[in-house]
């Protein structure tokens, strides 16, 4: 279709010049033509009105205007994007408009996406049932097709959009989409890297390479923010380890010639690896105690520099100043280098900060979740000093809860130039599950499980599970809630129940124990947290009246019938793994103990030490753990179900039940597990790479383990045997996998020291497990 501009010269003759299918009139040599229209002469559009189309033009009736004025007049009318063809023309003083509207898309359709769902793109398209079809807008949806396919690594995939044509001006619109395979990293490679090798700076990394997984791993894939996000997390990785100049100089990402796997390199300067100097705090202000301040640091002078532990000790400082009613005290980390010894003086000044306030917190987003679950990850209120530390921790603290996809924190200025607005913007997450499965362990065999969690509870921040599970040799139910901001603080409020039966699991008597625990815990120190609780035990031995050769212990302990117990009991934790000066290396520290009155009374303590650090450039991790218990009975005696056992967890190289105190009686068939009343083990481990591709997740390990079970706590008993202390000794090999299932690890296990009845066991699968 063609589109005639008409006029008439300065001399009375017309003349026309066809420039890309369109006729536009030409002014004459001598002067440039003009119209004036009184008139619109409007045709072809069915459900855009006469006026709306005239306002497109931007002319008006009696306006005097010159051939480009028309031409400018027409395109506004394309520019609309509601015509597909446009014609305007002159007739005399009325101006002729012709346009063909857009159809109306009746229905969207995505053909060939096997790989990924409608619903990942439908709610990214502009085009809509219902609206004008417009190529442009079209190109936009071809675009964020062909994006979402990159962000899952197909970054050959192609979308073709295809228009099928109905009655009354109506399409229906289909993006054709060829999915492609997916172009995974094949290769991360370092350049410029001593202190550390590839494989452990890739293993700092979120994105991995392509491995035997690809299938179910998706961090093998390219990305962006993705790659974003590792520069900044190797960053911090050779900060915390005392390279202060380290930069990621760049990283350069390329394809291979088959566009079918990304070669992925960072280049990087270290520098040099730099130590705590002096360490000092300094004030002008008259009203501060510098030595009170002095006191409060915990950098060790010729510690490996961490930026961490620099933040920590800005923090303690600030706590402090509030604590010494000082408002509006910043504190200003002053860092000198000093090559020679290759350290860095940190002299924290404490200086007059500016006095702004907080005028109020505002929380967008969070559909679900309460605003005061998110409130109370702020140690600030409205009308408190401004910290911007403080800030940045809250915004930590959310996003560490889990419960959010996306969780941002700003500061704006307020009403007034001394106060400031807190911007919290969330995105909910999905929080709960329900899982119905089976599982395996060599300790009980086969099981079935139902399950269901929630971490944030009716948007709460409450965390409820409650599980049930059957084996061949035991059942169990547990119910679990967690209220971590009891009262409005830091306080965890829980309640445990559970009810547990075993089925002559290594013996032929049955046990049934129910357990009710509500408890408080709070925290002491930095890193140490207390818990105390009360809890009410029932405790019961069945099944043996078939039982022909069972010991008569467990005879006389099942006559008892059902023991009820009432206990009281405390547990404390350190555990500085995450915040201690040595990234490479920390220790938990764990003592608990619970006192029971009602049908027996006993004291029972537990108590855990145990610690990790990593050598040879960070490649090789060690592992000791001393682990022990004992029962002791005031009133009463311990029952099997009372005393301890040791597992595969505990001591490897046995079957559950199988070390430890025994009655053993060949003559009437007796061989019963008794458990004790006091054990006590030391395990040691080391972890380190295997000669295979890291993205396989495999890694070594090898580990000794030693200690004992013993004490029934009853004398005269001739036919029981290892009632006194008796070591065992196991030394074995580990084989760790990470799996999207879970790390699972594969213990090849030869028992160093073992007694005649011992239950030895050579191999065993678990879940690998931290201390």
């Amino acid at each position: 279709m063609t589109t005639r501009i008409w006029g008439v010269s300065a001399s009375g003759a017309t003349k026309t010049v066809r420039v890309a299918g369109v006729f536009i009139l030409a002014a004459g040599v001598a002067a440039a033509q003009s119209f004036t229209f009184t008139g619109a002469e409007i045709s072809g559009n069915q459900r855009v009105a006469d006026s709306t189309i005239l306002s497109f033009t931007g002319l008006t009736r009696g306006e005097t205007v010159d051939a480009g004025a028309v031409n400018a007049a027409a395109q506004g009318v394309r520019d609309s994007g509601l015509f597909e063809t446009v014609n305007v023309s002159a007739r005399g003083n009325t101006l002729v408009i012709d346009v063909a509207e857009y159809p109306t898309i009746s229905q969207i359709a995505i053909d060939g996406n096997r790989r990924l769902r409608d619903a990942e793109f439908l709610p990214l398209l502009e085009s809509q049932p219902r609206r004008i079809y417009s190529p442009a807008i079209v190109d936009r949806d071809v675009a964020a097709i062909t994006e979402v396919y990159a962000r899952n690594g197909r970054i050959n995939a192609s979308v073709t959009p295809r228009v099928i044509r109905l009655s009354e001006n109506r399409v229906n619109l289909v993006f054709e989409v060829q999915e492609s395979g997916v172009t995974e990293v094949q290769r991360i490679s370092f350049v410029g890297n001593r202190s550390f090798s590839d494989r452990r700076l890739r293993g700092v990394l979120e994105t991995k390479e392509a491995g035997l997984l690809r299938a179910i791993i998706s961090r093998d894939t390219f990305s962006e923010e993705r790659i974003a996000f590792d520069r900044q997390v190797l960053t911090d990785f050779y900060q915390s380890r005392g390279y202060a100049d380290f930069t990621v100089q760049n990283i350069d990402v390329g394809l291979t010639r088959e566009r079918d796997a990304y070669l992925i390199t960072y280049n990087v300067q270290e520098g040099q690896q730099f130590t705590f100097g002096n360490v000092s705090a300094s004030s002008t202000l008259p009203e501060i105690d510098t030595a009170l301040f002095q006191a409060a640091l915990t950098t060790r002078p010729g510690s490996t520099y961490n930026p961490a532990q620099v933040d920590r000790d800005i923090a303690r400082l600030e706590r402090l100043a509030i604590q010494q009613g000082l408002t509006f005290v910043a504190v200003e980390p002053r860092i000198t280098r000093n090559d020679r010894d290759l350290s860095l003086n940190v002299e924290y000044a404490l200086v007059r900060g500016p006095r702004i306030f907080v005028e109020r917190i505002d929380i967008e987003g969070n559909t679900t979740t309460l605003d005061r679950v998110v409130r109370n990850q702020f140690r600030t209120a409205e009308g408190d000093p401004f910290n911007p530390r403080e800030i940045r921790q809250a915004a930590d603290r959310i996003r560490a809860l889990g419960f959010f996809a996306n969780a941002e924190v700003d500061a704006r200025e307020g009403s007034r130039p001394d106060q400031v607005i807190i911007d919290v913007n969330v995105e909910e997450a999905p929080t709960g599950s329900l899982s119905f499965g089976a599982n395996y362990n060599t300790d009980n065999g086969i099981g079935f499980l139902a399950s269901f969690r929630e971490q944030n509870f009716l948007g709460r921040g409450q965390a409820l599970s409650f599980q049930f599970s059957t084996a061949s040799t035991n059942k169990v139910f547990d119910f679990t809630f967690q209220e971590p901001n009891f009262l409005g603080r830091d306080l965890g409020a829980g309640l445990a129940l559970s009810y547990r039966t075993t089925d002559n699991q290594n013996a032929d008597y049955d046990t049934e124990n129910f357990r009710f625990s509500p408890s408080l815990s709070f925290p002491v120190s930095e890193n140490g947290r207390l818990r105390t609780f009360a809890a009410v035990s029932y405790d019961d031995l069945t099944g043996l009246e078939d039982a022909t050769t069972i010991s008569p212990i467990i005879r006389e302990e099942a006559a008892l019938d059902g023991v009820q117990t009432y206990s009281l009991g405390y547990a404390y934790s350190f555990d500085n793994r995450r915040t201690g000066l040595d990234p490479t290396t920390g220790y938990v520290i764990r003592f608990g103990q619970e006192f029971g009155f009602g049908d027996t009374q006993f004291i029972k303590t537990s108590a855990l030490a145990a610690a990790e650090t990593r050598i040879l450039n960070d490649d090789v991790t060690l592992r000791a753990t001393i682990e022990g218990g004992h029962l002791s009975y005031q009133d009463g005696f311990s029952r099997v179900t009372d005393r301890y056992f040791l597992n595969g967890n505990t001591l490897r190289g046995f079957d559950a039940n199988g070390v430890g105190p025994r009655d053993v009686d060949p003559a009437n068939g007796i061989n019963d597990a008794l458990g004790g009343n006091s054990f006590a083990v030391v395990r040691l481990e080391t972890e380190f790479p295997l000669p295979v591709p890291e993205e396989y997740g495999l890694s070594g390990g090898a580990f000794i383990d030693y200690g004992s079970v013993w004490d029934i706590g009853r004398s005269g008993r001739d036919t029981v045997l290892y009632d006194e202390f008796t070591p065992r000794a196991t030394a074995g090999l580990a084989l760790f996998w990470t799996t999207p299932l879970g790390p699972l690890r594969f213990n090849f296990t030869d028992a160093l020291k073992a007694e005649e009845f011992d239950e030895v066991r050579n191999f065993d699968l678990t879940i690998s497990t931290e201390f």
